[in-house]
C-alpha cells in the first residue's frame, strides 16, 4: 500500500516539475509584447506615421490584452493545452502578418488592419500567460511568491533573449526579429501542450522542502541567464563567430532546467509515507480551517482573504485599490518601454537596443527577487506583500525625475530603475490577487487586473507621451514629425512621477487594510 502510494506521489511530483520547466520555457518566449521598440521604427518609416499614430499602434498591441478576459473565462472551463494552442495560433497570425509587411513581401496594410493584427499579437500572450500562471500557482500554492517571481522573471528576460538572439544571428534586422516573434512562441507552446497540466499541490513537509530546493536552483539558473545576457550586451561589436557561440550557450542555459524533473525522477521523494514520524501532512490544520471557513462563507458574504466569485471580488474596495495602484505602476512603465526608441533618439542615441535590453534584464531581477523576498518576509514577519509595491512606486518615481533631468547617463540608470520597479509590480501583484480573492476564479481575476496594460498604454503612451511629443516635434521633409532634445519627454516624465506618488499612497493603504490577512497567511506557512 505504502509502495503504490509513494510511487503515485513521486510520479505526480515529476509531472509537476516537468510542467513548471515547460512553463519557464513558455514564459521565456512570451514577452514578445514588450519588444515593440525593436521594430517600431521600421513600421513608422514604411507606413509614414506620426508619433501619435505609431503610439496608437502600440496601444492596439496592448488593447489585445483587454481581450484576455476571454482567456480568463476559458481557463475555468477548458484544459491548459487548449488555452496554449489558442495563444500560439493567434501569435503566429498576428506577428506573421507584421513580418510580411516589414519584410515588404506585401504592401503595408491599411492602418486599421494593422491595428487588428497588432491586437492579435498582443492578445496571444494573455492566453499563454493565463495558462502558465493559473496552472503553476495552483500546483505550488505554498510558494506563490517564488513561482510568480520565476515565471514573471523569465517573461522579463524574454525581451532580452529575443533581442540578443536577433542581434547575434541576424544583425538586428527588424523583419528577422518579427519572424522569430511569430514562429518560436508557436513551436514552444506546442511542446508545452504535452507537459503543462494541473497536479496536486504539496501536502507534506518533504514535498515543501523539495519545492524550496528546486526553486532555489531555478532562481540560480535564471540569474545566470540574466548575467549572461547583460555581459553580452556590453561586448563591443562582437564578430559573427562570437555571436553564434553566445547564441548556442544561451540555448544550453535555457534547456538546463530540464535536469530538475530528471533529478526528481531519479531521486524520488525519500519520505512520502504520512505514517512516518514527523511527516504529518503540511496542510492538515490549514485544510481543517478552510473547511470551517467554507461552511461560514456559504452563509455570508466572504471577506478579503477567502474565496471570492468575480462579482464578490469586484464589489470590494480592496480590489479597486489594487487595480488603480497597478495602473499607476505598469501604465507608466509601459509608456517608457513603448517609447524607448523615440526617447533614445531624442536624447541622441542612434541605437536603442541596449536600453530595451537593460529594461528587460533588470525587470527580471525585480520580478525574481521580489517574489522570493516577499515570500520570505510573509513567513518570517507577516509583512503584507503590497508594501513591496509601495517601495517600488517611490523608486520608479525617482527614476522618472532623473530621466526628466536628462543628465549624462540618466537614460542608462532610468532604464534599469524602470525595469526593476516594473518587474516588482508584476511579480507582487500576481500572488497578491490570489491571496486576497482566492484561486477558484483566479484566471479571470488576473485578467481583469491585466486590463491595466491596455488602459495604461492608452493613457500614458497613446495620449500623454504621443500628444506631448508631437507638440514638441518639428515637421521634416518627406512627412512625419521628429523631436530632438531633453525637452521632448520632460513633461511626460514629470506627470508619470506624480502618478507614482498616487500609486505609493494606494499601496500603503492596501498594506494597512490587509495586515491581519497576512498574519493569518504567515501562521499557515509556519505550520509543521
Amino acid at each position: 500500500m505504502g509502495f503504490f502510494q509513494s510511487s503515485s506521489v513521486s510520479r505526480s511530483t515529476v509531472v509537476k516539475w516537468l510542467g513548471l520547466v515547460t512553463a519557464v520555457w513558455i514564459q521565456s518566449i512570451s514577452g514578445n509584447n514588450y519588444t515593440f521598440s525593436n521594430y517600431s521604427h521600421a513600421l513608422k518609416s514604411l507606413m509614414h506615421l506620426t508619433q501619435v499614430e505609431l503610439n496608437s499602434l502600440s496601444v492596439a498591441k496592448d488593447v489585445g490584452k483587454a481581450f484576455g478576459l476571454l482567456a480568463g473565462l476559458a481557463s475555468d472551463r477548458f484544459p491548459t493545452w487548449a488555452i496554449l494552442l489558442i495563444g500560439s495560433l493567434e501569435g503566429l497570425l498576428g506577428y506573421g502578418v507584421q513580418w510580411l509587411v516589414v519584410s515588404q513581401r506585401i504592401q503595408p496594410l491599411p492602418y486599421w488592419q494593422m491595428c487588428i493584427f497588432l491586437c492579435l499579437g498582443g492578445n496571444s500572450t494573455t492566453w499563454m500567460n493565463t495558462a502558465v500562471l493559473v496552472t503553476c500557482i495552483r500546483n505550488f500554492r505554498k510558494n506563490r511568491g517564488p513561482v510568480s517571481g520565476i515565471l514573471k522573471g523569465f517573461v522579463g528576460l524574454s525581451t532580452g533573449i529575443f533581442t540578443y538572439l536577433c542581434s547575434a544571428l541576424f544583425s538586428d534586422d527588424p523583419s528577422s526579429f518579427l519572424i522569430m516573434l511569430s514562429v518560436i512562441p508557436f513551436a514552444v507552446c506546442l511542446t508545452g501542450i504535452f507537459f503543462l497540466r494541473e497536479t496536486p499541490p504539496a501536502s507534506t513537509v518533504a514535498e515543501n522542502e523539495e519545492e524550496s530546493m528546486y526553486f532555489g536552483i531555478l532562481n540560480g539558473v535564471a540569474v545566470i541567464v540574466a548575467v549572461y545576457l547583460l555581459v553580452f550586451g556590453f561586448v563591443p561589436d562582437p564578430s559573427m563567430v562570437v555571436s553564434r557561440v553566445f547564441a548556442g550557450g544561451l540555448l544550453v542555459l535555457l534547456a538546463s532546467p530540464a535536469l530538475i524533473p530528471l533529478h526528481s525522477y531519479l531521486r524520488g521523494l525519500p519520505v512520502l509515507d504520512i505514517e512516518e514520524r514527523g511527516k504529518e501532512p503540511l496542510l492538515q490544520n490549514e485544510v481543517k480551517v478552510r473547511e470551517e471557513t467554507a461552511a461560514v462563507v456559504r452563509k455570508r458574504r466572504p471577506v478579503v482573504g477567502e474565496e471570492h466569485t468575480i462579482v464578490e471580488a469586484l464589489s470590494t474596495i480592496d480590489f479597486w485599490i489594487l487595480f488603480v495602484s497597478f495602473l499607476c505602476g505598469v501604465g507608466t512603465g509601459l509608456a517608457v518601454m513603448n517609447n524607448m526608441g523615440q526617447i533614445g533618439l531624442a536624447l541622441g542615441y542612434s541605437d536603442v537596443s541596449l536600453f530595451v535590453s537593460l529594461t528587460s534584464i533588470w525587470g527580471f531581477f525585480g520580478r525574481i527577487i521580489s517574489g522570493s523576498v516577499s515570500e520570505y518576509f510573509i513567513k518570517k514577519a507577516a509583512t503584507p506583500r503590497p508594501l513591496w509595491n509601495a517601495a517600488s512606486q517611490i523608486v520608479m518615481g525617482a527614476g522618472y525625475i532623473l530621466m526628466a533631468m536628462a543628465l549624462p547617463g540618466s537614460l542608462y540608470i532610468g532604464s534599469v530603475v524602470v525595469g526593476i520597479c516594473y518587474g516588482v509590480r508584476l511579480a507582487i501583484t500576481v500572488p497578491t490577487a490570489s491571496e486576497l480573492f482566492g484561486l477558484k476564479y483566479y484566471g479571470l481575476i488576473y485578467n481583469i487586473l491585466i486590463l491595466n496594460l491596455p488602459l495604461g498604454s492608452f493613457l500614458f503612451s497613446g495620449l500623454l507621451a504621443g500628444i506631448l511629443y508631437d507638440m514638441e516635434a518639428t515637421a521634416i521633409a518627406g512627412g512625419g514629425n521628429t523631436c530632438v532634445g531633453a525637452h521632448c519627454y520632460r513633461l511626460v516624465f514629470i506627470v508619470m512621477a506624480a502618478t507614482c506618488i498616487v500609486g505609493f499612497l494606494l499601496d500603503i493603504l492596501l498594506s494597512v487594510r490587509t495586515k491581519n490577512i497576512y498574519k493569518k497567511i504567515s501562521a499557515s506557512k509556519n505550520i509543521r
